[in-house]
């Protein structure tokens, strides 16, 4: 089971002890490249042999704590890498510096030559970036799941033989009646045995308006019960809850890795072996066969040459190009992503967003504006003291219809609240109050839905597929009001440009049918699925990604959380809940779904120069490691090499720019 405080306890450790270990790496690193400066600049126009002796022990002092403090994360992992059978990045980068550190170590002591230290700290110091930002990842999404959790109460009240106690959600049984407060959030599922009333489900659904619920109907365990005392009998644990189901599903899903990772993994263990097996292939030959292949020892020990050779090899093919090859260009992509309103929390993702093939759209919040709104109106009878009626019964009720019906009247008339009688709200149908006036005349006043006449016997002929208000008068229909969630600006354009581009769209919504049916309608949509929950938008997604589909999703709400934590890239909206913008990969933090289409424009893009970046990187290896290994390129110039490398595809990253 996920407990919160050894995950953080362990996160914030990890955290901690990387951001130490890189700020050695950083401080020693900038002073070592301050005396490589004049090392590299003596070695054109001349140096005396003094004067380099002291930049070699400033460099080996400076070093020394970089390779066996910093990078020991790196022999560890290469360590365990190898105890599991697997030759990891870790191992290349650790035997590359060591070996690096070891030549320069002979230089430092009489041997002639150029020292490295130089190189053995810049490696290690921008692998290990990449590393601490994996970390910070790691520390959030553990934040994630304790600010899930943390919404949940820690304790219930429980009623046995009429006495209540409180009791921890652990200790809650099967059968065990639990009796929630209006305000109080469900702590476990459980059916209704006593009392009515309305639920906001929006934390599992993301509709806003409340659910009514009574006697057998089923409560579900993070869901606020608005307006009423209840009791219900437990038929879930904790543990087997929806809301705690929710939380382990989102424990998988942060815990997995994406398949971009595990092949970036894949592809670094072959690269890995391949170097070290070139390198090693290399000594051997200039030891054993180099006098008789005729190779230049240049005064040099056979030992020393054939050393220094296996030394260029893995210096001049550490990853540094193919390393900067996407991160580079993705860097150059985000900061034009961030001035469009978009924020990437890790590059990787511009890459799946621009192969993506399906993406996915909870409705409410996210296509909608998730408040409903009036579409249409219809006074039958505009007398001025029926219309304050109308507000007064409006008033009475805080039902999210009435709410908005409510506004709207106040921003088109100048009406006043009466007094009412007798009100009374009607199971989930509207509400129904009396008014007497100056004279004594009393009126029966109604408003709710057609279902709420019909039980009153008013036969009203009323079509529509939208959210229906009517207000009756002593059993006459005076006024209609239409109600819709209005679509954000852009939408139709959006999902059109998707579909242009062969991406198949598609809506999930807990809404019901219809709403969804007319929504899907007016944006374009062909593909929707209404009355969702969160594990079953989850579940969809996992099921699109077995058939080898790279989805985006894109949602804004608590509800939306485990979906999102099992696309492969995961789109908040910037108004979005905190647990969604914590969980997501991209946030919109304009809201715009325009800033959305120059997410997958720019993404293309970059995507385009990350592979120009890996093809340089490839043509440079596949030429400069055969040269190292004929001995036609001094571990200086291997270090200066890959530097030119690493120049040029941050130079063709910088294009991004220009296009």
């Amino acid at each position: 089971a996920y407990d919160s405080s050894v995950a953080d306890a362990q996160a914030s450790k990890a955290k901690r002890d990387y951001f130490i270990r890189i700020m050695v790496a950083v401080i020693a690193s900038m002073n070592i490249m301050m005396l490589s400066v004049a090392k590299y600049t003596g070695f054109f126009t001349g140096i005396s042999e003094e004067v380099k002796n002291m930049i070699h022990i400033g460099e080996f002092l400076l070093s020394t704590p970089v390779l066996f403090y910093s990078g020991w994360i790196f022999f560890k992992g290469g360590y365990y890498g190898l105890k599991n059978r697997m030759v990891n990045m870790d191992f290349l980068v650790a035997s590359g510096s060591t070996l690096t550190y070891i030549y320069s170590m002979f230089i430092l002591f009489g041997a002639k030559g150029e020292s490295y230290f130089d190189s053995v700290a810049m490696i290690i110091t921008f692998v290990l970036v990449g590393k601490y930002l994996e970390v910070i990842g790691k520390k959030s999404a553990v934040d994630t799941l304790d600010k899930i959790k943390s919404s949940l109460p820690l304790e219930a009240v429980v009623i046995e033989n009429d006495t209540k106690k409180t009791v921890a959600l652990n200790s809650i049984k099967l059968g065990d009646i639990i009796e929630i407060k209006a305000g109080e959030k469900v702590p476990v599922d459980g059916k209704i045995t006593k009392g009515e009333g309305f639920f906001d489900e929006s934390t599992l659904t993301g509709e806003s308006i409340p659910v009514y619920k009574k006697i057998t109907d089923l409560v579900f365990s993070g869901t606020i019960n608005s307006n009423a005392l209840i009791e219900y009998e437990v038929t879930k644990d904790f543990k087997n809850s929806t809301f705690s189901s929710i939380v382990t599903l989102l424990e998988d899903s942060l815990n997995s890795k994406p398949k971009i990772q595990t092949k970036a993994a894949e592809i670094s263990k072959y690269f890995t072996v391949t170097i070290l097996s070139l390198a090693l292939s290399t000594f051997l030959v200039w030891y054993f066969f180099g006098i008789d292949l005729g190779f230049d020892y240049n005064g040099t020990t056979q030992f020393e040459r054939s050393f220094i050779v296996a030394v260029s090899v893995i210096v001049i093919a550490c990853p540094c190009a193919l390393a900067l090859a996407t991160p580079m260009a993705s860097l150059v992509g985000i900061s034009e992503l961030a001035k469009k309103g978009l924020l990437f929390k890790e590059a990787k993702f511009i890459e799946s967003l621009a192969v993506a093939n399906t993406v996915v759209f909870d409705k409410t919040g996210t296509l909608t504006k998730g408040e409903l709104n009036v579409a249409k109106m219809k006074i039958l009878d505009e007398n001025i003291h029926k219309l304050n009626l109308l507000y007064s019964i409006l008033c009475a009720s805080t039902h999210p219809v009435s709410r908005s019906i409510k506004k709207y009247l106040e921003e088109k008339y100048d009406l006043i609240e009466k007094k009412l009688d007798n009100v009374k709200n009607i199971e989930a149908k509207g509400m129904s109050a009396n008014y007497t006036n100056v004279d004594g005349k009393n009126f029966e006043l109604l408003g709710g839905n057609l279902d709420l006449l019909k039980q009153n016997e008013i036969y009203y002929k009323f079509d529509s597929n939208k959210t229906v208000y009517l207000f009756a008068i002593n059993k006459r229909v005076v006024a209609t009001f239409e109600l819709e969630d209005e679509i954000k600006d852009n939408a139709k354009e959006l999902v059109e440009f998707l579909q242009n581009k062969n991406i198949e769209v598609v809506m999930l919504t807990g809404d019901n049918e219809n709403v969804a049916s007319n929504i899907a309608s007016q944006i374009g949509i062909k593909k929707y699925f209404a009355f969702q929950t969160p594990i079953s938008k989850a579940n969809y997604i996992k099921e699109l990604k077995k058939e080898n589909k790279t989805v985006v999703m894109v949602g804004d709400g608590v509800n939306d959380s485990v979906a999102l934590s099992n696309a492969d890239v995961a789109i908040a909206m910037g108004n979005s809940a905190d647990v969604s913008l914590a969980i997501s990969d991209v946030v919109l933090l304009n809201s715009s779904l325009n800033s959305l289409k120059d997410a997958f424009v720019i993404s293309s893009k970059t995507f385009k120069f990350i592979k120009q970046n890996l093809a340089i990187s490839l043509i440079y290896n596949s030429v400069t490691i055969p040269l190292a290994m004929a001995g036609l390129v001094i571990p200086l110039f291997a270090a200066l090499s890959m530097s030119l490398s690493s120049l040029i595809v941050v130079l063709n990253s910088l294009r991004i720019k220009m296009k």
